[in-house]
């Protein structure tokens, strides 16, 4: 099999570990026989949606998951600098190459240095990216991945700039949305919610990024700094219902 290694992975501080750990068990629990096709995406672009994508592939794989993220961000993917993606191959191809019908899934799936973790990696941008995601090899490919990964992870463009994402999602089991800490209104989040929604993907949740924990009165008597931090999928405890879209969601609040 093909291989590749991160050069540039970052330790993850304690809070934001436990953090992910806590996300990752409840998508764990989500997961059925066959592998759950999750897609990261965000409103904006900078909302740390690869970020998040990375890091969930790590933390599954550290959980002892045989995971896979497909990177789909077709224009701007910036896994590969990053974190200092690095293949045995310097030709190596990419999900590009799949979608345009130039090679295999056997020729885009990577393992990587990270034990249980594998990637299909993007090594190679392109302008025309709808033409090649609306095409049956996308959904050829998740499917066929589906069958030897228990969860495959797909990091998709933002919502609010590209239709990519929607096109994606008609091809996913549910879709984790990764929301900026007080930069996103609750218009722009709900439209966002609905257009996932119309391509036929459930919503599972969100996660809530760069959270500064001094404006969490709870937490302002330990922390200082600013972490990251995360809204678990789904939750045994029901919330009233608001008036509208995004806030019905049952997502608990970060520990």
């Amino acid at each position: 099999m093909n291989s590749l290694a991160f050069t540039r992975f970052e330790p993850l501080e304690y809070t934001c570990s436990e953090a992910l750990n806590t996300l990752c068990t409840n998508l764990s629990f989500a997961a059925g026989s066959d592998g759950m096709k999750i897609m990261v995406t965000s409103c904006r672009p900078g909302e740390g949606k690869s970020f998040i994508s990375m890091n969930m592939l790590r933390t599954l794989a550290d959980l002892g998951k045989r995971v896979v993220l497909v990177d789909a961000d077709l224009r701007r993917s910036m896994i590969a600098s990053r974190y200092g993606m690095q293949a045995e191959d310097a030709k190596a191809r990419g999900v590009t190459h799949y979608l345009a019908g130039v090679c295999g899934i056997e020729d885009v799936l990577y393992a990587t240095n990270i034990k249980g973790a594998f990637i299909v990696p993007m090594r190679h941008e392109v302008n025309n990216s709808l033409s090649l995601l609306n095409t049956p090899r996308l959904p050829l490919l998740l499917n066929n991945l589906s069958k030897g990964f228990d969860i495959v992870l797909v990091d998709a463009p933002p919502v609010g700039v590209l239709i990519d994402a929607a096109e994606i999602a008609r091809f996913c089991d549910g879709t984790l949305f990764v929301v900026d800490y007080n930069e996103i209104s609750r218009r722009e989040l709900n439209e966002s919610k609905r257009q996932i929604e119309r391509a036929g993907c459930k919503v599972l949740g969100a996660v809530l990024n760069k959270v500064t924990f001094d404006s969490l009165s709870s937490k302002k008597r330990y922390y200082n700094r600013e972490y990251y931090s995360y809204y678990a999928v789904g939750s045994s405890q029901p919330r009233k219902k608001r008036a509208s879209g995004f806030d019905e969601a049952p997502l608990p609040k970060a520990k």
